[in-house]
Order: structure tokens, then sequence, then C-alpha cells
């Protein structure tokens, strides 16, 4: 039967008390951690269903090791929030992912407690090894190394290649397998398959083959038990493997039910309505499968995340789920595009950074016809800094053939959606995470950019790049408003630099560039170069935002916050004009 949860915000016991808790008050305390996950991740939104699968876990690991002189990684970091509790944080847990509050991630600036904020999977491993070895040739010989590891983590490949290498070793890392059978979907592949037959008794474990003991499987929900396994891997001082069980969800009943991911991610009630972007990308997919019998499409184990859960329902044969395995994805389509087929890639803004060196050397090397599909691109919000898609828009732009694409809507979305599946050479398509705002008419057409807004005076040439389009038009009718001429355009493919931009700017005094990304590299450097090569000299005013980790808030304030709103670009601009940039 299914516990009920309480809804209560009593904080739970630091961890000086853990190890003097009798099995009852370990019970009581593992119901009070999970009513305190519910109340405050239903509220602000964050990752409910990963965390109510580790409470038992948590408060075994932290019985018998004692952090933060043991140190103890996260893979990924989603499924810390029990361990923030537990570490001296349960007080300031009710602003978890507000701005100013706790980070959804662990935080080095937050605690001593937390080693690894970055949220990009199958790291742990590498970084327990790195840290084992450290220890070791500094003599802290008392020191011990823990890796949290979930089954997803597992698909990813660089946690085979850390396996690799500390199977061959004799250094006393514990690595705490956390397996519920799935990251967001279930965890397919081989790994997967293995991971059943190991909870079911049928098969030897490959981890043991690697050279790591294996210890398990132990219910990840009894402490006792758990406890008793690391206490035992904790003697070993070798590599070894505590192989858990857990449910995703565990002591909740809308998670535990939830058919699609166990309530992994939860927006906050203030989230904005709507369709959104990745939504409106998954509706028109079916169309893009009719026009092209040829259309495969990949994911790296976020299936419903990115929008394919419907493809692949109605097309299951032509999806590729690779697992935590971006790197793989890629160049599987690469492989696939080259076989014939027209694939494309939808991954997350901030994991495509990971296969960069795939897109460039497997993919644009061979001008293949991949296109990539990037969702949560810009600022994303309450995540954090390992989730921004900040980068992608520098880091491809630099790619040899590669087009990138930043529909301003959803009319823009399907359009260029068909025009990068259709096309002969690798292509990347962005937006950002939440609602899709009205669709922003063109009053023309130059080239291939669109003309957003024109006045009746040509100071400024305002380029907006994707989404940001609506507050570039605002922006332009308030200075219209102070006598300052402005023209509104939409580059809709924002490299190469179309040369209809060109033409555009020819006839304005300054160009000011509007991008939801790094400026350094961005699209506003691409115009400046290509207006340079054409032999304008405009002043270029690049407005994007800064070559910095930035925090975890609401997109809306971020961009607000960098200048990236109407009033905000209005008030650059005028700056511009009144000399204060060079």
């Amino acid at each position: 039967m299914t516990d009920t949860v309480p809804r209560t915000r009593t904080p739970p016991h630091p961890v000086p008390d853990l190890p003097d808790l009798s099995p009852d008050e370990l019970d009581g305390l593992a119901r009070a951690v999970r009513g305190r996950l519910v109340d405050v991740v239903t509220r602000n939104g964050g990752h409910l269903g990963s965390n109510l699968g580790v409470v038992e876990l948590t408060l075994a690991l932290h019985r018998v090791f004692r952090s933060p002189r043991d140190r103890i990684v996260f893979d990924t970091g989603h499924q810390s929030y029990v361990h923030k509790m537990l570490t001296g944080r349960a007080g300031a847990f009710d602003d978890l992912r507000r701005e100013g509050g706790l980070s959804g991630y662990p935080s080095r600036s937050e605690s001593p407690h937390d080693l690894v904020e970055n949220s990009h999977a199958s790291t742990a491993l590498s970084y327990a090894d790195g840290l084992a070895r450290a220890a070791r040739l500094r003599g802290e010989h008392d020191r011990h190394v823990v890796a949290v590891v979930g089954d997803g983590a597992l698909t990813g490949g660089m946690a085979w290649e850390a396996l690799n290498n500390i199977g061959a070793g004799d250094l006393p890392v514990v690595v705490v397998l956390n397996d519920n059978g799935r990251s967001y979907s279930p965890t397919g592949g081989a790994v997967g398959a293995h991971l059943a037959a190991l909870r079911a008794g049928r098969a030897s474990s490959a981890f043991a083959e690697l050279g790591l003991r294996y210890l398990g499987p132990v219910d990840g929900h009894d402490v006792a038990r758990v406890e008793e396994a690391l206490r035992a891997a904790k003697a070993l001082r070798r590599p070894v493997v505590v192989h858990c069980a857990t449910r995703k969800g565990k002591g909740h009943p809308p998670a535990e039910d939830d058919p699609i991911d166990h309530m992994h991610a939860v927006g906050s009630p203030a989230s904005p309505r709507g369709p959104g972007w990745t939504s409106a990308f998954g509706r028109h997919l079916p169309t893009l499968a009719d026009r092209h019998p040829d259309l495969v499409c990949l994911t790296a184990a976020m299936l419903h995340p990115t929008g394919l859960t419907a493809f692949a329902e109605a097309f299951p044969d032509r999806v590729v789920d690779t697992g935590v395995a971006e790197q793989h994805a890629v160049t599987c389509a690469a492989g696939l595009a080259m076989g014939g087929l027209r694939p494309l890639v939808a991954v997350c803004s901030t994991f495509l950074t990971r296969a960069v060196d795939q897109v460039l050397m497997d993919v644009a090397l061979h001008r293949l016809p991949v296109t990539l599909v990037l969702d949560r691109a810009g600022v994303t919000g309450e995540d954090g800094p390992s989730h921004h898609g900040v980068w992608d828009l520098a880091l491809l732009r630099v790619v040899p053939g590669l087009r990138i694409a930043a529909p301003r809507d959803g009319t823009r979305l399907r359009a260029l959606l068909d025009e990068a599946v259709a096309g002969d050479g690798p292509s990347a398509v962005r937006f950002p995470e939440g609602a899709l705002g009205a669709d922003v008419p063109e009053v023309e057409r130059v080239g291939g950019v669109d003309v957003l807004h024109r006045s009746w005076r040509r100071d400024v040439l305002l380029v907006t790049a994707g989404a940001l389009a609506a507050d570039g038009v605002a922006a332009a009718v308030r200075l219209n408003g102070e006598g300052v001429g402005v023209t509104v355009c939409d580059p809709r493919w924002v490299s190469p630099v179309d040369p209809g931009l060109v033409e555009l700017a020819a006839g304005h005094r300054v160009v000011a560039c509007v991008e939801d990304g790094v400026r350094g590299g961005g699209v506003g450097e691409g115009v400046a170069a290509a207006l340079r090569a054409a032999g304008l000299r405009q002043r270029v005013l690049v407005l994007g935002l800064p070559n910095e980790f930035l925090p975890h808030g609401a997109r809306a304030d971020i961009l607000r916050l960098h200048d990236l709103d109407a009033a905000g670009i209005a008030r650059s601009v005028t700056r511009c004009l009144a000399g204060g940039f060079t």
C-alpha cells in the first residue's frame, strides 16, 4: 500500500543527529522529508519524482559517510534535494529555485557539502576517479569518495570511460547505483536490459567483469539494508558498486501513478501558461513525416521533454532514443544521413554543447542533411547555470556550412522546420522554453529577411533573433515616440548572414542586434563582420548576454536584468545614439 504523504514544513534533522536516530525515528524523518519535497516542489517547480525516490538512500548515505570530509557526488544533481535538507539547508528550502534562493542542483557557493554543480549526466564517475586519485596522492587515506549514479546516466559513454579506469585501479571509489529503471523515460538499450536482469537475479554483474566488486541489488527504500551495504562497501577500500533498486516518485501517489515520467519535473504555478514552443514543434512533426517518408528522429533520453512522444507513437520505427548519449546521437544521425535518410536530432541546447565535435567533424565535414532541433535555447530560468542554453549560437556559428534558424513565433517555427528538413546540408533550429506568444507578422521581405516594423526615419536597424522579436517591435514603437526612426527585422536564418540584412543595414546609421545568447561570437558579431566585409562602416551595437554563468531565476527577470526586454532595448539604443557606446 502506498503511504500518504503528510504536508509539513517541519525542518528535517541536521546531519549530526542522523547516526543516533532509531529505526522509527528514521521512518518519521523520511515521511517528513517527502512531505517537504511535495510541498515545496509543487509550489516552486523542480524535480520531484527523482528526489522522492532517493529519500532513504540519502539518509543511509549520510549515516555512513561524513560529508563534506567524505566526498559525495550526485549524477545528475537534480536528485540532491534531500542531500540539501540534510546538510543545513532545510530552513532555506522554501526558496528552492527562486531568485536568490537555493539552486535546484548542487551549488558550491551554497555549501561545502556540494562539489559538482554541473547537471549534465554521466560525469560523476570521472569526478570520483579524480577525487580518489587526488586523496591518495595527498595522503588523505581516511577520505572516502562516493558517486551516486542513476541508471539513466549509465547510458552515457562517459560513465563507461570512467569505469574503464576505476575498475583497473584499486582506489576506494563507492558507486551507489540508484536504479529506478528510467531517466525521464524507461532506461532502454543493453544497459537497461542488464540492470533489469540484475534486479531479477538472472545475470552476473558486468561491473564485476570490469574489476569492481558488486553488492546488491538491495531495496533502496530500506534504510537499514542500504546502510548495511554501504558499510560493507566502505570497508572494502576498493572500487565497488552498491546496486539500490528504487521507485521514482515513491510515497506520493500522483508521482507514482504518472505514466509519462513519474513527475520527474514539475512546473511552478507561476509558470507561463498556454501552448509551448516544444509542443508546437511536436505537433508539426507528423506533417513533416508525411512530407518526408525518409525522416527519422533521434533524441538522447528525452523523448517526451523534446516533443517526440506523439511522433514516436505514430512512427515507432522512425525514432531512435540513444539514452544519455548526445555525441552518439549526432554521429548516429550522420550515419543515417549517409545511408540515405533524413535525420532530425531533438535535444536541449545546453546538452548539444557536449556534441559540438560531432556536429563539426561527423556532420558538417561531410555536408550531411542533419537537422538539429534545439529546445530550451537561450535563458531557460529556474534550473540555473548548467541549463541555460546561451552558448549554442556562438559555438555553432563557426561550424562551416551549418545554417542556424531562430523562429520568432509559431508560424515561423513551422516554416523554418520545413526549410531545414528539406535542405541538402546541415542545419539547426533553436527556440526557447516556455509559452508561445502571438505571431509577429512581417510587413515585407528583403531577400530572406523579414521586416517587422518600419518608421519614417531610418536611424537604427534593429536586428532581432528569434523570440525577442516582439520586444524589439515594442522597443521600436517606444523609440519612435521619442523621435528615433527604427526599422525592425528578423533574419529568420541568423547564420550565415543573409545579403538582405546587409542591404537593409546600408540605409541606416546604427545597427543594433538583439539575441538571447552570449555576445561573444554570437549573431551580432556575425552581422558586424558581414557589414565590414561589404565595406559598410555603421556602428554595430550588440545586445546579448555576458559570457558568464547566469544564476537561476525566471526567464523574463533574467532578460530584463540584462536589458533584453522592450524597455531595456530602447534604453540601450538611446544610450548608443547619445554616444554611450563605442
